[in-house]
């Protein structure tokens, strides 16, 4: 294996090639392993990344930072990167491992991966370290969202129904499946408002709803951008006109001006008019409803 390829893809060439070596080394093959390794570049990992995440998001609270850096330095994301690397190509395994395929395991990558950074800090310093991650993970960055990353299914769906002002979906066992140690659960996910009904299933009851809750989110998300204003319910409004020389009238409530060119009255000493309206406008309304109009007394 050509080291010096590994080497040139992580953008550090060792002083010391006994480390690298260390690095690559699963304890199926040999004492000298690198599990210490790892345990260090597990903490430079989480250090950078922390920093990283401290200096790009600057208006995100700790909670979701923390959120975002689990999910940074969490065994697929290191699997991912180490699978760019070509990685399993340089390790270094036992012939049990070999045979079974240790090579493309994701743990065994991830460790690696992690034991390499320790490698680099030994190697020649924190910073150099700090490059090589930074590096490697600039880019990832660019594609996440941390305000969703990290986040569950559930989660995601019960926050953009929020957002949405849409009540919250409804979960229901549909069936099991299997014999009780080795059980399927069916789940339904219902989102009434949208008309909404999918189906998950999943080892576990909290698994089902989490796959039935993943399929519900892409569903609601299609049926808004179809119908963009779903969401939004009308909601009745007293009318209000303004007619020339009337003042605003809204039904079965008074109004409080009326000018005697737009109306002829006849006062009482109860101190309300029965109005009739000459406009066009008013007679259409007159057609459709009777008018009260309060007026002010007027003391001789």
């Amino acid at each position: 294996m050509d080291i010096t390829l590994l080497q040139n893809r992580l953008g550090h060439t060792f002083q010391d090639a006994t480390l690298l070596q260390q690095a690559l080394t699963h304890r199926s093959h040999s004492t000298l392993h690198n599990e210490r390794l790892e345990f260090l570049g597990d903490s430079i990992l989480n250090c950078v990344v922390a920093s990283l995440l401290f200096d790009r998001y600057t208006k995100i609270d700790e909670g979701d930072l923390s959120r975002v850096r689990a999910n940074l330095v969490k065994q697929q994301t290191l699997y991912e990167i180490a699978q760019r690397l070509e990685l399993s190509q340089f390790l270094r395994l036992g012939e049990g491992e070999l045979k079974s395929g240790g090579f493309r395991r994701p743990s065994i990558l991830a460790d690696t991966l992690e034991a390499l950074f320790g490698a680099i800090f030994l190697d020649a310093g924190f910073n150099a370290a700090r490059d090589v991650i930074r590096a490697l993970y600039i880019p990832i960055l660019e594609t996440v969202d941390p305000k969703t990353l990290g986040k569950d299914a559930k989660t995601l769906l019960q926050e953009y129904l929020q957002g949405k002002k849409i009540a919250l979906p409804q979960y229901n066992v549909v069936a099991t499946h299997g014999a009780a140690h080795n059980q399927e659960f069916e789940i339904e996910c219902l989102v009434p408002k949208l008309d909404i009904q999918v189906f998950g299933t999943g080892g576990s009851r909290r698994a089902g709803e989490q796959a039935a809750a993943k399929l519900a989110l892409e569903a609601v998300q299609r049926a808004l951008v179809k119908t963009p204003g779903a969401t939004r319910k009308s909601k009745p409004r007293t009318s209000q006109l303004k007619l020339t020389g009337i003042a605003t009238i809204q039904p079965d409530a008074p109004v409080s001006e009326v000018t005697p060119a737009a109306v002829s009255e006849k006062t009482t000493k109860s101190s309300k008019t029965t109005a009739v309206l000459t406009t066009p406008l008013a007679e259409t309304i007159l057609s459709t409803a009777p008018i009260t109009i309060a007026s002010k007394s007027k003391t001789a």
